[in-house]
């Protein structure tokens, strides 16, 4: 075989169609609203070291953080043909609890060539409130915590293992349809993987992988090439850590220098008693992230993207967080202002490419209770879109995830027959962009009544600091959430609180715009 670009294009596209037929599997299998509508998932291909080799479009703050998880479960070596780790470990590699992670060996005869692995954001992973999201304070307050361990042994499921598992979990039966689907995504990437090594061979395979690495890593490098040498600064705020009111500060150097990019962190607040805590692993997530937004579509995002990308990263602090704090919020709340401060920071160097601030939050709402039509427990998990920036090249698209999530929402008639609440209203909230000479995209307002008593928990943030315009555009409008009882009590919430409702209730969510860029003509 060649080493030439078609040769290259040919097998990204070999080893991407891996992971994308993984993500079919999961998500047309899966039990879950949160899974199978809004396809809360990643699947990716490794090599036998453990470096990303391809990947599917899924979730970024999952894909930047999962080759630390193949690197994790080493210690469980030596692996047989049919094994399948489990973990969700955030310390270990994972990115927070309801994150469960599946690993599998490849084999080439005796030896290993490379690693599948699948991440699923189940909806409820045990712990202190239903869903998993907890305004919490330690990591044991948030679910189980799953060490690497194996799940199948030679092709053997671990029945103790699963037992343990969905004792602990709320909704054990749908938790069991979201966990027998990642299996099977992970045995479809092992077939798969299998019929590349079958066909090419494993010396190929390895040859091509890797030159694959390294022909993106010089991409990367052209791209950085483009941006002018300099140090660029920058610092935004989360608005609180759930338990104080005490704004949580993320401020970052930017150093570009011969092709290469350093962030440093350092002067970001410290490791909070709240649960916005984000592991390195989640802060490399977004760093890298932004960095591949940098380059067009069809380069390969593999581990060659990262090379010339480097962090510096305050130990006990809230982009490198210690054990035992919680973090559940540093993966979907965290990840999105480090997002946004290196976003930030590149305008002063890129001023005619990059977009203003997004909406910079999840709004992770979990719902969770007794369903009387099932006679089961229930546990029910969804972020909410908001507004993107705008940029130079137009306005921001209107009710859409942005940056480090990639999910969809979840349709209202799949939520109002699974679950004991219906949706009041799902409008666009106008005038919630940002103003500018291309305005930022609106959020959405999202209003649950409920049918029977439950108990509520969001997690969100932009309630007081507004999503950011570029040279000379408007913020965009914060955040805001509104529960009515059933009496005619109106009261507002802040971004992050946990609460029982009774029938009647109603929650709703006014998500934040995106930013506006440019002066007004």
């Amino acid at each position: 075989m060649r080493d030439d670009p078609a040769t290259l294009a040919i097998f990204d596209a070999l080893l991407s169609s891996v992971a994308e037929e993984m993500g079919v599997t999961l998500g047309r299998t899966a039990h879950s609203p949160n899974i199978k509508e809004r396809r809360d998932y990643s699947c990716a291909v490794f090599d036998a070291g453990g470096r990303l080799a391809a990947q599917a479009a899924h979730i970024p703050v999952h894909l930047g953080a999962m080759p630390s998880a193949v690197k994790a479960v080493q210690v469980l070596a030596p692996f047989r043909q049919g094994d399948i780790v489990i973990f969700n470990d955030p310390y270990l590699g994972g990115t927070h609890l309801p994150d469960v992670s599946l690993i599998s060996p490849v084999f080439s005869g005796r030896r290993i060539l490379g690693w599948v692995a699948s991440r699923a954001h189940h909806a409820d992973i045990g712990g202190m409130s239903p869903g998993s999201m907890p305004v919490a304070t330690e990591l044991y307050q948030e679910g189980m915590i799953i060490p690497p361990v194996k799940l199948y042994e030679g092709g053997r499921l671990n029945s103790g293992v699963y037992d343990l598992l969905l004792r602990n979990v709320r909704g054990p039966e749908q938790r069991r349809g979201d966990f027998d689907a990642q299996i099977a995504a992970n045995r479809t990437g092992e077939v798969r993987f299998r019929l590349l090594i079958e066909r090419y061979g494993a010396r190929e395979l390895r040859t091509q992988m890797t030159s694959l690495m390294d022909y993106a890593e010089r991409l990367m490098t052209a791209a950085l090439l483009q941006i002018p040498e300099g140090v660029y600064e920058f610092e935004d705020c989360l608005d609180d850590d759930g338990e104080s009111d005490e704004p949580v500060l993320i401020r970052v150097r930017v150093t570009a220098r011969g092709g290469k990019l350093h962030c440093d962190f350092t002067g970001s607040s410290t490791e909070r008693s709240g649960s916005i805590n984000a592991v390195a692993a989640v802060t490399h997530s977004a760093v890298y992230y932004v960095a591949r937004c940098l380059l067009d579509e069809d380069v390969p995002s593999n581990d060659g993207c990262f090379r010339p990308v480097t962090l510096t990263l305050p130990i006990a602090s809230v982009v490198s967080a210690t054990p035992p704090h919680a973090v559940s919020a540093g993966n979907v709340e965290t990840s999105q202002r480090v997002t946004d401060v290196v976003l930030g920071a590149l305008a002063k160097a890129l001023p005619g490419l990059i977009p203003a601030a997004s909406s910079g939050t999840m709004n992770n709402l979990t719902i969770g209770g007794y369903d009387p039509r099932s006679g089961k427990h229930y546990a029910y998990y969804e972020t909410i879109c908001g507004g993107a920036g705008a940029g130079p090249q137009g306005d921001g698209a209107n009710a859409i995830h942005t940056h480090m999530t990639n999910t969809l929402n979840t349709p209202i008639e799949a939520l109002e027959m699974a679950y004991p609440f219906r949706i009041r209203e799902y409008a666009i909230r106008s005038g919630s962009g940002g103003q500018g000479l291309h305005n930022g995209g609106d959020g959405v307002v999202r209003t649950y009544e409920f049918l029977e008593p439950a108990t509520i928990t969001l997690v969100s943030d932009r309630r007081r600091f507004a999503p950011y315009g570029l040279d000379g555009g408007g913020a965009g409008a914060v955040g805001r959430s509104l529960l009515t009882r059933a009496g005619g009590e109106a009261k507002d919430l802040p971004g992050k609180f946990s609460t029982r409702v009774q029938p009647g209730d109603v929650l709703s969510i006014e998500t934040p715009g995106g930013g506006g860029w440019g002066r007004e003509v």
